[in-house]
């Protein structure tokens, strides 16, 4: 999600087993006692709803020491700590084009400084890395979010209006969601980007959210909060956020560790710039191409500025969401058969996908 200083936020606070206020106590079924305020702390303290809560409290308990707040002059967010060398994943939207972050740490509320060991826009990652203190940071455990079902129960943590620690629970809504997201790239540009696989929650997602742990009951991170339905365009929706899938952040971070940077992007393009195009009822019908990459795989292929894209392997293609979303799940090399309009008449070509970014 778009991450600012201002932003509205969703603290959860657990139940907890705890009367206050309940007056004289009395044996039960003593004079003056009630049997629901008899049988209260009986109830808060056992049984399945017990089980979750401390379900949660564990949760929480394990995986909050691994969330931190970070801080730029111009945003403010989350990040999970990856490893025991003072690295940090979080969203490359929250680091922006700043070269160091400040940290706050949820354990002893220290404030750290890190610098920014890589960003990949394409999949709005960053990691950065403390320069100093990061043998006071705790990893946190990574799942697979390939094994992750909707209906899972979640928690998201991070900082939501500054407010560290803070904790929000729901459930996986849905799974392999494509997200469409602009992601600024410097000196006032931005450059859209689809994301595949996302997992979409009920979880409360706010500004200052991203970047944090979207945590399994396991105490495993199963995915980075970046988007709300609003922020990605979707309308204004509560209970509508989405995080990429922790599959693709050990992933990409392990590449920005390693080399500062994604060597293995696997991110396909035609090398279009595309455009839904409606009938006169307003039903999207088609992708023209608006602009064509010199060189790029549609150009050696054969297409051109205004051609109308309407298949691709055979399966209708209506929108410029719909073939993202299909890119979003291919690889550079792949050949595709795509169908075309072109003057009114259909045309087939082989286009081999190239990188996306780069």
């Amino acid at each position: 999600m778009v991450s600012g200083a201002a932003a509205i936020a969703a603290v959860v606070m657990l139940a907890s087993a705890a009367l206050a206020g309940c007056g004289e106590s009395r044996a039960p079924d003593g004079p003056g006692t009630s049997p629901a305020a008899a049988a209260a702390p009986a109830a808060l303290g056992s049984g399945p709803a017990s089980a979750l809560q401390r379900q949660y409290q564990d949760v929480i308990k394990a995986v909050l020491p691994s969330v931190v707040q970070i801080s730029t002059p111009d945003t403010q967010g989350s990040g999970v700590i990856y490893d025991d060398q003072g690295d940090i994943v979080t969203n490359a939207h929250v680091v922006g084009t700043a070269s160091t972050v400040q940290v706050l740490t949820d354990v002893g509320g220290a404030t750290l400084t890190a610098k920014v060991l890589g960003v990949f826009a394409p999949d709005d990652l960053a990691v950065i890395r403390v320069t100093s203190g990061a043998g006071s940071l705790q990893p946190a455990k990574f799942g697979q979010s390939g094994d992750v079902q909707a209906g899972q129960i979640v928690l998201a943590l991070g900082s939501p209006l500054g407010l560290t620690g803070s904790a929000a629970q729901g459930i996986v809504s849905a799974t392999g969601r494509t997200l469409i997201e602009t992601i600024p790239t410097g000196a006032g540009a931005a450059k859209t980007t689809t994301i595949a696989d996302v997992l979409q929650t009920s979880a409360a997602i706010n500004s200052g959210n991203s970047g944090g742990a979207l945590a399994s009951l396991s105490g495993q991170v199963i995915g980075i909060p970046t988007a709300t339905a609003g922020a990605a365009g979707y309308g204004n929706s509560t209970g509508i956020g989405f995080a990429i899938p922790s599959d693709t952040v050990t992933s990409i971070a392990d590449q920005l560790i390693a080399a500062g940077r994604v060597t293995e992007p696997g991110r396909a393009t035609i090398g279009i710039s595309p455009r839904t195009v409606a009938t006169s009822s307003g039903q999207a019908n088609g992708v023209m191409i608006a602009a064509v990459s010199a060189g790029g795989p549609a150009d050696t292929a054969g297409l051109r500025q205004g051609d109308v894209i309407t298949e691709v392997e055979g399966c209708p293609i209506r929108s410029n969401a719909q073939l993202a979303a299909l890119l979003a799940a291919l690889a550079p090399g792949m050949q595709l058969y795509l169908t075309y309009n072109r003057s009114g008449r259909s045309h087939t070509a082989a286009v081999t996908l190239a990188d996306s970014w780069g």
